[in-house]
């Protein structure tokens, strides 16, 4: 049974229309999560990849196949191929090495995307999120205004889970390895954004330390307080405080003990972790321990969204993330 949150997603994203790509054509789940967007109308979604070898992985199912895009005899391909050139040829992309890389199936789909066939895609169902990552930021690239490209992860909390919550947003949990404090704030302000664009709903960030509110002196917990301290100042839009221990972010009691008056504290939807050694080991405690599921990494701040999925997915998990993609797409559109 899909969670409740997850079922609101997929709600919010069907009357969007948004076109996604796949670039895994071939795998027997990709299949299966774009037969199931298409049929329920939660996206147009197509499949890049040889039309043979996806026939194969369909095993003769009796549903159409969605609209299969491939990199060998695609009336596209040509054009894909002189953006490519135009792209990256200041990285030495010739016509000649062009031509070979646009067959790349990350490749072929992520210039789909950049040259307007496409509003999204999602990968890494079989590639890397090294692999995955790379295209999408060598090809879609950072937006204009961002000042950087981040990653979060949905949080979705176990049903009837006690305190109350359904969903937060970690980040940067699996990109930015150690931000310093501008760039930590700029990864608050996106995944506020984020946060909104996926639930509908007011963001409220906490800037999270080993330190609550001068608790603790030292140089991390400055980086922390400096970050909170130029969002609060550049977004003051955005509800937001730290720095924040995670109890005094999540735990309404302890907010209010450790952090009184904030604006944030026990009340928190957005988890800002200072380092990605932290997010990292904190999104998988969550995951392992407290049976969160988790949803990522989302790519944020990039021209047009792109995401990575774990090689360990199953198609649920796919529909899901090309929902997401739907969402920050229309996010994107404003």
């Amino acid at each position: 049974m899909t969670h409740p949150v997850l079922s609101a997603l997929r709600e919010r994203a069907t009357p969007l229309d948004r076109r996604i790509v796949l670039s895994e054509g071939d795998d027997p789940r990709v299949i299966a999560a774009a037969l199931d967007a298409n049929a329920s109308g939660l996206a147009r979604v197509s499949l890049v990849g040889d039309p043979a070898a996806i026939e194969a992985a369909h095993q003769g199912g009796r549903e159409a196949l969605p609209e299969i895009h491939d990199p060998a005899t695609s009336p596209l391909t040509p054009a894909l191929t002189d953006l490519l050139v135009e792209l990256r040829g200041h990285k030495g992309m010739t016509p000649d090495k062009a031509a070979v890389a646009v067959q790349d199936r990350l490749t072929f789909a992520a210039l789909m995307v950049r040259a307007g066939h496409a509003d999204g895609t999602v990968g890494g169902a079989v590639a890397t999120t090294s692999d995955t990552v790379r295209a999408a930021l060598q090809i879609i690239g950072k937006a204009p205004d961002a000042p950087l490209v981040s990653s979060f992860f949905l949080m979705v909390l176990p049903e009837g889970h006690a305190s109350g919550r359904d969903a937060m947003i970690f980040s940067d949990s699996g990109l930015v390895i150690d931000p310093d404090s501008d760039q930590l704030a700029g990864i608050a302000a996106q995944s506020a954004a984020s946060w909104t664009a996926l639930t509908g709903h007011e963001a409220r960030v906490a800037f999270l330390s080993f330190s609550t509110k001068g608790s603790a002196r030292h140089a991390r917990v400055g980086k922390v307080t400096t970050a909170a301290q130029t969002l609060a100042d550049t977004r003051p839009d955005i509800a937001s405080d730290g720095e924040l221990q995670f109890d005094a972010a999540f735990v309404p009691e302890v907010g209010a003990s450790k952090a009184p008056g904030s604006p944030t504290a026990g009340r928190a939807n957005v988890m800002i972790f200072p380092d990605l050694d932290a997010g990292n080991i904190g999104y998988k405690i969550a995951q392992r321990v407290g049976g969160c599921e988790a949803i990522g990494p989302i790519l944020q701040g990039l021209n047009r969204p792109a995401n990575d999925l774990s090689r360990g997915c199953n198609a649920e998990d796919i529909v899901n993330l090309i929902a997401v993609t739907a969402l920050q797409a229309a996010g994107q559109d404003g």
